[in-house]
């Protein structure tokens, strides 16, 4: 993702971010947040029991990011956990298998799911995952592509095993997030100026009698 993006395990946060992973089972979660995380591929990878989750500190621009991935298992059975799961995630990776087209047929499945628990300013990246295997390839790439614009998110096709763009996935997920985080700090503290500007100035009026005598009073019905 360019030179704007370094990595630090030590540094005090300035932030910390909550993403989830959502997918069928079997589409490779488990190993893209391990490749992320610990730089690591597990070929004897198990279905994930419940919930894992991994942190790492990332450095977008100039600021620290503790990024807090949650992983969950994709079996229907695990899924009594659905709304804490969700429960202040910013982002998420949603995840198909381009090898296994049924996984890819299940995404607005797990999309609704995600909109249902989840707040409407989340950033989402569609990810097509084990691009490794393009000889057994059942959904294009255009495919997905397409999916995302019609859905609104944003798209990447990786590789967990060869480790291509995964670290870009999680990277252009942060980096939105914060990016609206700070554009929102930045509204909620220019209303805050706005409001009091208002009060400051709203707290004294002039009236004018007979054009003659001017007197200021403090005006207390409308402020604390």
């Amino acid at each position: 993702m360019g030179d704007s993006y370094s990595y630090s395990y030590d540094e005090e946060c300035d932030y910390l971010f909550k993403a989830v992973m959502i997918g069928d089972s079997g589409v490779g979660k488990s190993n893209l947040l391990s490749r992320f995380a610990k730089d690591e591929f597990r070929f004897d990878s198990k279905p994930t029991i419940g919930v894992e989750f991994a942190y790492r500190n990332i450095k977008i621009a100039d600021k620290i990011i503790k990024a807090q991935i949650w992983d969950t298992a994709g079996q229907e059975r695990f899924r009594a956990i659905t709304s804490s799961y969700y429960r202040g995630a910013l982002g998420a990776l949603l995840v198909y298998d381009i090898t296994r087209r049924a996984t890819f047929g299940n995404i607005k499945k797990w999309l609704k799911e995600l909109r249902e628990y989840s707040n409407s300013h989340m950033i989402i990246v569609l990810v097509g995952n084990k691009s490794d295997l393009s000889k057994n390839r059942e959904v294009q790439e255009e495919e997905g592509k397409e999916l995302a614009e019609t859905e609104g998110l944003y798209f990447m096709e990786t590789s967990a095993l060869e480790n291509l763009n995964v670290q870009d996935a999680f990277l252009q997920m942060f980096s939105k997030i914060l990016e609206n985080t700070v554009q929102k700090n930045l509204e909620t503290k220019t209303n805050d100026q706005t409001k009091t500007m208002n009060v400051l100035q709203g707290r004294k009026e002039i009236i004018n009698i007979d054009h003659e005598v001017t007197a200021t009073k403090q005006s207390s019905c409308c402020y604390q």
